[in-house]
């Protein structure tokens, strides 16, 4: 069952094409990952499928549950079960992390919180009465947004770079609460350009320059994402070499970088 298409989305930032014709099917329940090189318009998709400032006047259609979202607002999109995780995760002065996470909880409690956060791999005495400040690194502050979904239940999780200042013994306990998610009954995606990060997907679309050029199962798209790139003109396209033939018709030009 689809619970979110885009249809032929084009996004213009300051006259700049961002988005171009950009089309997708998701499916309920289901982890996916839109992967491509920085700059490639990952980050730009979800703030519109969000209806963030400056992302919400695109042509095209987006479609949640069935109904065009495209004249509703942010809140009202979260309303319906939408939500996004930032890069670069929020700060609160004076806000506890207690607080943070029942303030959207489906169920306000204690134990709502303390389960959120042993989810993400934070220890609750630890952590519970800690501000959502400075005072925590922006890894941690990352997993208590985590948390904070995971005590939100939405339907739909757009998660740009969730991966992005963990350090590596959280990242399984981080990868975790994305499969919680998905237990619980949630479609997550994933926004990276991390191949480890992609490989907790399901099924990927690559993007580069604001297009998508191709989508499959997670081990297919690997081949593009973590072996080679297609040729383009794109100013984050690594260097290439000789095409090889990937079989399907396919070729793809193998990377001289890491």
């Amino acid at each position: 069952m689809g619970i979110l298409e885009v249809k032929n989305l084009k996004l213009f930032v300051e006259d700049n094409q961002i988005l171009n014709d950009i089309s997708l099917n998701l499916e309920k329940n289901k982890i996916y990952a839109i992967v491509g090189p920085n700059g490639a318009g990952k980050s730009s998709l979800a703030f519109a499928i969000m209806g963030l400032d400056g992302y919400n006047q695109y042509r095209g259609d987006i479609i949640f549950k069935g109904k065009s979202i495209n004249n509703i607002s942010v809140s009202e999109r979260a309303e319906r079960g939408i939500t996004l995780a930032w890069q670069e995760p929020a700060r609160f002065e004076g806000l506890t992390v207690k607080k943070f996470i029942e303030s959207a909880a489906a169920e306000k409690s204690d134990e709502t919180a303390k389960t959120a956060l042993e989810k993400v791999g934070m220890d609750p005495d630890e952590y519970i009465n800690r501000a959502v400040d400075n005072g925590l690194s922006g890894g941690e502050r990352k997993k208590v947004e985590l948390a904070s979904i995971l005590a939100m239940e939405p339907e739909l999780v757009l998660l740009d770079e969730p991966d992005s200042g963990i350090d590596v013994a959280s990242l399984d306990r981080l990868f975790e609460g994305i499969k919680f998610l998905k237990e619980k009954g949630a479609t997550v995606v994933l926004i990276t350009h991390s191949a480890t990060a992609h490989k907790q997907a399901e099924y990927a679309y690559l993007m580069c320059q604001g297009t998508i050029i191709d989508e499959g199962p997670i081990d297919e798209i690997g081949k593009y994402f973590e072996e080679s790139c297609i040729p383009c003109d794109h100013k984050n396209a690594p260097e290439q070499k000789e095409g090889v033939d990937i079989g399907e018709g396919r070729t793809v030009v193998q990377s001289s970088k890491d």
